[in-house]
């Protein structure tokens, strides 16, 4: 085991492509005496924002708000950047980029984890768009929706830097790959039509695309032990398979030391970031196993319908109130059976829509210099496209609030 293979590979001054990797769409402001790498405030930019936050009230896997020991997408994250991280050092390469693509990647998840992502594809498709999927929405959160205030005391966008937008959206951990290295052309973000369509630009964004598979398997496994989701038989199918391996156990602790030693043992720039054939596939008998276990059991269809009626309503409540010129007094009226969705989605709006539109607002909002990403909200698709972005930065927990709301009438 070689430490330090990467080193030449990282991201850093010394990389050719080092200005493309820091470069951002709008320049930050300033201060006096920073002494953070570009990446580095890429990290706290993401720790400050609203989206990260609502992470802790969003379902990973198991909707199970009351069980603290359940693994939430907070939680997940940080997994996903510790093991990130301890490949990353190994290897010599930049621990603040893959810190910062770690912590970012799963800003744009739905509520009620991926049930939620497929009601809000639903959606879009009624509306002629194609189909909702987080690492894209990711993009979209951290690009167009979320806003921190400047030195300037006014809100503007998180501007990150490219080589953490794109290990964002290129990190889909779903497809089955080994030996993953990175694209040699920086491209426009906007290309991704599907996920996993391209490799990441930079060799961290490779590693977090990896440790986000080997993060979730073994946390997905624990958790549905620890809520007697699996029983005795697929625990004796899962003991088969790890004797098989020569392993005492299939855990968190198991599965991710042995993974993250067995890509520190056979990456190289020549081969990529790499398993052995034995580790690769394990990793993949463990997936098989939860897909045919656990994320496809049919205990998730009560939970299915209800995610599919919490989002349906909130919805439909919302896109009932469209009209070219008076949609925000037809939500004024709505607001009186609904005061605290109509008020929320109101003040949501109201950031991301042009000044003219604001009327007796516009003094409320003078200090959001943000992106404008719904115009005028010239079409009902528009207006649809902001309510599907309110409908995704949602928690499980909110989500809820405004369905017993809407339950009240």
């Amino acid at each position: 085991m070689k430490e330090g293979q990467f080193a030449l590979e990282a991201s850093n001054e010394n990389n050719s492509a080092w200005k493309t990797h820091i470069k951002r769409e709008k320049e930050l402001y300033s201060r006096t005496g920073d002494i953070r790498s570009p990446y580095e405030r890429d990290y706290t930019r993401i720790l400050h924002c609203l989206a990260y936050r609502r992470l802790k009230h969003k379902t990973q896997v198991f909707y199970n708000i009351g069980n603290d020991h359940i693994c939430t997408r907070m939680e997940h994250v940080q997994h996903v950047e510790s093991v990130s991280c301890t490949i990353a050092k190994f290897l010599g390469l930049n621990t603040d980029l893959t810190k910062a693509i770690a912590m970012g990647h799963d800003l744009g998840h739905a509520p009620f984890g991926h049930e939620g992502e497929n009601e809000l594809s639903a959606l879009r498709n009624e509306n002629g768009m194609d189909r909702f999927w987080h690492e894209r929405n990711s993009l979209r959160v951290i690009d167009k929706i979320e806003l921190l205030e400047n030195s300037g005391r006014s809100y503007d966008n998180l501007c990150l830097t490219y080589a953490v937008r794109d290990g964002i959206i290129s990190h889909c951990g779903e497809v089955d790959q080994n030996g993953i290295k990175p694209r040699k052309e920086a491209i426009c973000l906007d290309d991704f039509n599907t996920p996993g369509e391209y490799q990441p630009y930079t060799w961290e964004g490779c590693v977090v695309k990896i440790s986000d598979k080997i993060a979730y398997l073994g946390r997905d496994i624990e958790d549905a032990v620890r809520l007697k989701f699996i029983g005795f038989s697929e625990l004796r199918k899962l003991n088969k398979i790890s004797r098989s391996y020569n392993e005492s156990a299939i855990n968190t602790t198991v599965i991710m030391h042995k993974l993250i030693t067995s890509i520190c043992e056979n990456s190289t720039p020549e081969n990529g970031i790499l398993l052995s054939d034995k580790y690769n596939s394990l990793l993949n008998e463990i997936k098989d196993f939860n897909i045919r276990y656990i994320y496809s059991s049919t205990k998730f269809e009560v939970y299915k319908n209800y995610v599919k009626s919490v989002i349906r309503s909130v919805y439909e409540a919302l896109i009932g109130m469209y009209d070219k010129n008076d949609t925000f007094a037809n939500l004024k009226r709505l607001g009186r059976d609904y005061p605290m969705l109509v008020s929320d989605f109101t003040d949501f709006l109201c950031k991301y829509i042009n000044k003219d539109c604001l009327g007796d607002k516009a003094v409320f909002y003078k200090r959001y210099k943000n992106e404008k990403i719904y115009g005028g909200l010239e079409t009902k698709q528009v207006y649809a496209q902001a309510i599907i972005d309110f409908i995704s930065g949602m928690t499980d927990r909110y989500a809820i609030e405004i369905y017993d709301e809407l339950l009240k009438y």
